[in-house]
């Protein structure tokens, strides 16, 4: 959290007071135990993702990839088995009310977390005391857009595996939360007609977003030039359905080299959503599907000024020969600005640069219960950055852009 010694005690105190309930964009859910143990038809329920407690073990590095297994001793984790894969519940995607210095990348069971990471009601407590009032929530061991299924060798198992989980977000996680939890869903990557199906699905029983992937290409799919994915963008578009977008869901992030420590690519991360906004844009994606929305999340929004002011400088200057006008008719930041939304919760410097960012398309978050997250003190995190801002736009970016980006129907509180 920013240092709240930078601010007079006095004045924080009263830019928190004009931060309203947040509607938060960006959280994310632990998967509990028996989410597809129990609803998987039961010849699936061996291979399908199921939870074992055992020793923690080791993590190698085979071939570039890290490969994990149970040990035979030591202390126990939550292991997540799927076929012939596995791969431990780590300490820093639960590390909410965790000092920094504890969180690590060790294996932890479900009794090290906070209940609401994982239980519905625990998290709307949760929620309470940290002033949101409405949370939309990406997977954990799915990965950001469920792409751990696309992985899967038995591909009917991988999609009643999607399946199961929009079926567990919409009727168990998000239920009984009257509204204040928002479903998000995935799709199944490597079947174009069986995602269209299950975004109309979902669309149906009120899922406003699917988490998709900032640069399918990295997975080893067809990329955004292709057209490939039109279907699923007009079916999208048709439903209002948001396209959510979380950093990493591309699962190959910017390195430097492999002796670089971890706080290289934590740093740089938001290369990726650099290259997948220009991706969207250039590819004529908004072009041809105008009414189709964008959410970046945890993204931040520092870097989208001068982003915006290349794009529309390489579509002008270089369009002789770099075809930036071949899918793109209009300067590249009017798509931006119509139609892309992005998410935000340590970004002074975005805030500075707001006009341009613009105050429609930011949106704030809180990452509970990962260690980038705020939580407890997400207000004050917002009143920090923006609680100096006038009534309307703090309004905006704390929950008013969310609310129209996603059509809640949310009481003022």
């Amino acid at each position: 959290m920013t240092d709240q010694a930078a601010v007079d005690a006095d004045i924080l105190a009263e830019r928190t007071a004009r931060i309203p309930a947040l509607v938060d964009m960006d959280a994310h859910v632990v998967e509990p135990p028996d989410l597809w143990s129990s609803r998987l038809p039961a010849r699936f329920r061996d291979a399908g993702p199921r939870n074992v407690i055992a020793p923690a073990g080791e993590v190698r590095l085979v071939d570039g990839k890290y490969i994990e297994a149970p040990g035979m001793s030591g202390p126990d984790a939550a292991w997540w088995f799927y076929e012939d894969t596995c791969t431990q519940v780590k300490r820093y995607i639960a590390s909410a009310g965790v000092p920094a210095d504890e969180v690590t990348n060790e294996g932890i069971t479900y009794d090290d977390m906070r209940p609401g990471c994982w239980k519905p009601a625990d998290r709307l407590a949760d929620m309470d005391v940290n002033g949101v009032q409405a949370q939309m929530c990406f997977p954990n061991y799915p990965r950001f857009c469920g792409q751990i299924f696309l992985w899967g060798k038995d591909r009917e198992l991988a999609r009643l595996c999607v399946q199961a989980y929009n079926d567990w977000m919409v009727e168990e996680w998000c239920g009984s939360s009257r509204g204040r939890l928002i479903p998000l869903c995935i799709v199944p990557l490597w079947d174009l007609d069986f995602a269209v199906a299950e975004v109309r699905r979902n669309a149906a029983r009120g899922v406003r977003a699917v988490a998709f992937s900032e640069l399918p290409a990295y997975l080893d799919l067809p990329s955004l030039h292709s057209r490939y994915w039109d279907p699923f963008f007009a079916v999208c578009e048709e439903t209002g359905t948001v396209l959510a977008m979380h950093i990493g869901s591309g699962t190959k992030t910017p390195q430097t080299s492999a002796d670089a420590p971890g706080a290289v690519g934590a740093t740089i991360i938001f290369g990726n959503s650099i290259a997948s906004m220009t991706d969207y844009i250039l590819a004529g994606v908004l072009h041809r599907f105008p009414r189709l929305k964008l959410l970046y999340a945890e993204a931040q929004i520092g870097w989208i000024p001068y982003l915006l002011e290349r794009l529309d400088d390489v579509w002008q200057t270089h369009r002789g020969w770099a075809h930036g006008q071949d899918n793109c008719p209009e300067p590249p930041s009017t798509y931006y600005y119509r139609q892309i939304t992005s998410c935000f919760f340590k970004d002074a410097v975005g805030i500075d640069l707001l006009d341009k960012v613009g105050t429609a398309n930011a949106v704030f978050e809180t990452d509970y219960p990962h260690q980038d997250g705020t939580w407890p003190h997400s207000r004050e995190e917002a009143a920090l950055q923006f609680g100096h801002l006038d009534e309307e736009t703090i309004h905006r970016i704390a929950r008013g852009n969310a609310i129209d980006l996603l059509g809640l129907d949310l009481p003022e509180r």
